[in-house]
């Protein structure tokens, strides 16, 4: 018998869980990475809304006018002024930008308590097929005003506030299936990797944007707008909720079971017993709210039993105040309020803050705040790592947080000295801020909604996940406002308020910190007696 390719090897080597699993991280990571893409086109454009007039430039732009009546004779014509797109060529038009910023990420914000609570009483798959497809439609909507020539403010609010409502389908949605497809096993670490499509998302969303904006800069918004509705209709197409849904196990295999205690992470190992030893297979208790009805069943350990749930089709969805009372969930929820508050300054205003400080264009400016994003990636990554081998979640966000704030200091002085400190900068600001950001999204969030005080409720997730990103999403919105309204007087006390929020973030776990260790000294004092 001839031996098989390596390809055919390769193949074969993983199960058919493992390939289900890896379909599904890779679909869910396309999909929330198409909600980000089409979130930065607004940030890119904001150089071509309002450009910087001056004498020296009139030439510049009668020349460019030409050009664009050249190579673009369906185009509407040329806006009359010269600073911009009205009605954002005015002197006010940082409050202009940031009014767009706030009604996008108010009724992000708004609606993402509503939509846990929404989502996790309709099929996921139809939720968030639903929600992609309204997305695309106002994504490109905001673009439709370059081409019809719109310089109504209200038309352009009245986009941005539709898009943030429909968008909060998507984060309860996603992270509730990836939650069901995946263990409490090395969940920072997947997580991590996971959540970088939040990164590539705004890479990509960044790339694209800046390719039109000097000359279209409607299709900044229209091609982001197509690609979120082609990627609904792939949702609709291929999305698995469970893994019950086409006969898989609930949790990958492990050697040892970890007891886990929500935002406290004490534990006790044991070893997984041999299922010829014992007649049946073990189950994780903390993850015991994946199985269905027919698989219910309860884990003793000294004597203590842990009560399973009905499953995710049998139990009642947990009410708002219920999610409010699970351990670390208030905490978390605040801390991410200024964690995102710096992040979505970050996305929203970085671009025009490099147009102002390194004097680029609007293209060349969106294509260099994509390094915050690489940096990103590798913080969300290095979170979820650090966490997953310490098991302290809240310490390792608290950690990063207080290392981005004096680093946040030396990015606004080292920025001024030119192009190579600000791309080294730029990179490790993106780590640290990004890095607590990313980690209470997703692993903090799967593991609170995944409480053993929950008794295994399946349906908790989406809406612990709702409140924890939804009160993030309070201060997504507040940052690009306060951004807009303080940096008229100068882009250091931008830094200084994004200082202050990395502080409060930290403050508002000391609790949390303190229990972690208060839980490893308990845990070395009884291992000494």
């Amino acid at each position: 018998m001839a031996q098989l390719p390596p390809g055919i090897r390769f193949i074969t080597s993983f199960s058919r869980d493992q390939w289900y699993r890896a379909f599904i991280f890779s679909l869910t990571f396309l999909l929330y990475a198409s909600f980000h893409l089409s979130r930065k086109p607004i940030s890119i454009v904001k150089g071509e809304l309002h450009k910087h007039c001056a004498a020296s430039h009139e030439v510049e732009l009668d020349s460019y006018k030409e050009y664009a009546a050249q190579i673009q004779p369906l185009k509407k014509p040329f806006n009359a002024s010269q600073c911009g797109w009205e009605p954002f060529d005015k002197n006010n038009y940082k409050q202009l930008l940031g009014a767009l910023d706030y009604s996008f990420l108010c009724a992000y914000a708004v609606g993402m308590y509503l939509s846990g609570l929404i989502g996790e009483r309709l099929p996921i798959r139809y939720y968030l097929t639903g929600g992609m497809l309204a997305s695309g439609l106002f994504t490109a909507m905001f673009g439709l005003g370059y081409f019809y020539n719109v310089h109504n403010l209200w038309f352009y609010i009245m986009a941005q506030i539709a898009n943030g409502l429909v968008q909060t389908t998507g984060w309860p949605s996603v992270v509730t299936c990836i939650g069901n497809w995946f263990g409490k096993g090395r969940r920072g670490l997947i997580m991590g990797i996971w959540n970088s499509h939040t990164s590539v998302g705004n890479i990509l969303g960044s790339l694209i944007a800046a390719y039109w904006v000097s000359t279209c800069w409607g299709l900044s918004f229209v091609v982001p707008g197509v690609i979120v509705a082609v990627m609904g209709i792939v949702c609709f197409l291929f999305l698995i909720e469970h893994p019950k849904d086409v006969s898989c196990s609930c949790t990958p295999s492990s050697s040892f079971k970890t007891f886990l205690n929500g935002t406290s992470r004490c534990r006790i190992q044991i070893p997984t017993l041999n299922a010829k030893e014992n007649g049946k297979p073990q189950q994780d208790p903390e993850m015991q709210h994946l199985l269905t009805d027919s698989e219910n069943c309860s884990v003793s350990l000294n004597s203590s039993t842990v009560v399973s749930g009905e499953g995710r089709h049998g139990t009642s969805a947990i009410s708002f105040l219920g999610a409010l009372r699970i351990p670390g969930v208030v905490e978390f929820s605040l801390c991410l309020l200024f964690a995102k508050l710096v992040s979505y300054t970050f996305l929203f205003w970085l671009p025009l803050y490099i147009t102002s400080v390194e004097h680029l264009d609007a293209k060349r400016a969106g294509d260099l705040s994509t390094l915050f994003d690489v940096g990103g990636i590798f913080g969300g990554i290095l979170a979820g790592l650090i966490s997953d081998r310490l098991e302290k979640r809240a310490s390792t966000c608290g950690m990063m947080l207080l290392l981005a704030a004096p680093t946040l200091y030396m990015f606004s002085t080292v920025s001024k000295m030119g192009l190579e400190a600000t791309v080294v900068m730029l990179l490790i600001s993106g780590a640290l801020v990004n890095g607590p950001y990313a980690l209470i999204t997703t692993a903090v969030s799967a593991d609170l909604g995944t409480h053993k005080s929950l008794k295994g409720n399946a349906r908790a997730l989406s809406t612990v996940t709702a409140i924890i990103d939804g009160t993030g999403s309070v201060g997504a919105a507040l940052g690009p406002l306060l951004a807009g309204l303080i940096s008229p007087s100068g882009w250091n006390n931008v830094f200084y308020m994004l200082m202050v929020a990395d502080a409060c973030a930290l403050l508002l776990l000391l609790r949390l910190i303190q229990k972690e260790l208060q839980c490893d000294a308990d845990h070395t004092l009884f291992k000494e007696h």
